[in-house]
């Protein structure tokens, strides 16, 4: 199959394209920028703000994974919007047969925040030209390099105590990115999963305040944390800005989504793509040696 990946350079699309490739499929790595393109696929010059540049990526593609978003912009709901329903019409234009997007868990009976609001959002837009959908929603991703993974790692190896806002007591469902790569590429080749959205997670269930607490202790250090409730969410991501290297909006709309419990309702998911995902433990471990790989010290 060909397959095209729309954010190819990013935290997930990284490790995307070669799984995809190790599976026998063929590769278009999208990218703004396909001459300095080093990783797995064929880089093809696309832009999600340009309708032309989408049809000559897609055209010939049997489908197309969209993980993309516009997080850190201050319109980031309008942009995402816009980028959603264009890339839909221009994939159903040029006859992709499915789209598989990376979404947000969250409760739709609750008052969702901004960021996870837009993910439901682009979901809907992606498929509003007629192409099937395949949605997986997650939470917390832990793997080097992901934003929310990195807030955790930081806040714990910055600060020997923390004073924390209310919303570390609230609670998601953590998933290894080895095991969000399982799931996406997993699903392509299961026509039932064609046009509906799944929930994925790992085997835990936790508060973000249990979250720091296992880093910390995985990586041999005593952490005081000490929740405060009157700590709102923009003094927390003031608080971010100080300790940590995270874009302050994108920290700040991560941080209004956990006042959100983010955790796995439907586990249909292991019925079409069935493995034992990595408990949070096993994905911290990975994570911090991955990053010992990478980083100079």
């Amino acid at each position: 199959m060909k397959v095209l990946v729309a954010g190819s350079s990013g935290f997930i699309g990284t490790r995307l394209c070669p799984a995809l490739e190790q599976t026998g499929h063929t590769v278009r790595a999208m990218t703004r920028r396909p001459d300095s393109y080093t990783g797995a696929g064929e880089a093809v010059h696309g832009d999600i703000g340009d309708a032309d540049s989408l049809r000559g990526a897609l055209t010939g593609c049997d489908a197309a994974y969209y993980l993309v978003h516009s997080l850190g912009e201050n319109d980031f709901e309008r942009r995402d919007a816009e980028a959603a329903s264009r890339f839909g019409q221009v994939a159903a234009e040029v006859g992709v047969e499915r789209i598989v997007y990376l979404g947000g868990l969250g409760d739709d009976r609750d008052e969702l925040s901004a960021h996870l609001r837009s993910r439901r959002e682009v979901e809907t837009l992606l498929g509003d030209g007629g192409v099937p959908v395949t949605v997986l929603r997650a939470g917390i991703i832990v793997g080097h390099g992901g934003i929310s993974w990195e807030l955790t790692r930081q806040l714990v190896e910055h600060l020997p105590a923390m004073i924390t806002p209310r919303w570390v007591r609230t609670r998601t469902q953590p998933i290894a990115v080895a095991d969000v790569v399982r799931y996406l590429v997993g699903v392509l080749d299961k026509p039932e999963a064609a046009g509906r959205s799944f929930d994925i997670g790992g085997p835990d269930v936790l508060a973000y305040v249990d979250m720091m607490r296992r880093v910390a202790a995985i990586q041999g250090r005593r952490r005081l944390i000490v929740p405060v409730p009157l700590l709102t969410p923009r003094l927390s991501s003031l608080w971010l800005r100080l300790i940590t290297d995270v874009d302050p909006g994108t920290g700040r709309s991560l941080i209004d989504s956990m006042a959100n419990e983010v955790v796995v309702r439907d586990d249909a998911i292991r019925s079409i793509v069935g493995f034992e995902p990595m408990s949070y433990d096993e994905a911290v471990r990975t994570a911090l040696d991955e990053r010992r790989r990478s980083v100079p010290e």
